[in-house]
């Protein structure tokens, strides 16, 4: 059909995307050099962007384990998912700034709560977009190999979708714990990078066609 291409290309450029955007989270941590006079200290004073890098770095690693478990699902792309797949990437590309602001604003009372709600809801979004990437698939069921069938529809789902409802519980504890939201965000990347739907057998025997 005429608006069906080949997978190839798409997920290729997605996973530059997502090189990009994690590597941006480490050149967004940096030690001041008038902390050089004690740089032990110095280096240990920047705990706030270590935490952010490593959230964000395994937030990321749980979506690209997504991305590629349904990509090697399916036999071809359509117009809806390749526009969802961009906003997906829109908002992986976005989170560093997020990042940023949390770990630079977490010893501040007056700014760490809008900070780290506002970061839980940069996450919530990327959550969002992979939920919506999986229903852009289900939307044209053609474009699956024909070997998916409905017990593997329903575990990508399942390891694709709960992420939305964590997120937003979690937002919630950040209004009231900042720093207790912050490692629950951890959590949740961490689970999302377990919960990931690795390769069937048939993927790797009826390889997508290309563009």
């Amino acid at each position: 059909m005429a608006n069906r291409w080949g997978t190839g290309r798409t997920e290729a450029f997605s996973d530059g995307v997502f090189a990009i955007a994690i590597t941006l989270l480490v050149l967004e941590i940096s030690v001041p050099e008038s902390d050089f006079r004690d740089l032990w200290n110095g280096i240990g004073h920047q705990w706030p962007s270590y935490l952010g890098f490593v959230t964000s770095f395994v937030t990321i690693g749980g979506i690209w384990l997504a991305h590629h478990g349904i990509f090697r699902r399916l036999r071809f792309v359509n117009a809806r998912v390749m526009q969802v797949n961009l906003l997906l990437l829109l908002v992986v590309t976005f989170l560093p700034f997020p990042t940023r602001l949390m770990a630079q604003a977490i010893r501040d009372q007056d700014a760490e709560r809008a900070a780290v709600v506002f970061y839980g809801a940069s996450l919530f979004v990327t959550a969002l977009a992979v939920a919506a990437l999986w229903g852009a698939v289900l939307s044209d069921r053609g474009i699956l190999r024909p070997e998916v069938g409905d017990a593997e529809i329903t575990a990508v789902t399942r390891a694709t979708t709960p992420n939305v409802a964590f997120y937003g519980a979690a937002i919630g504890l950040g209004v009231l714990a900042p720093r207790v939201a912050v490692f629950v965000y951890l959590a949740i990347g961490l689970a999302a990078v377990f919960r990931a739907r690795g390769d069937s057998t048939y993927a790797a025997e009826a390889p997508a066609p290309e563009d």
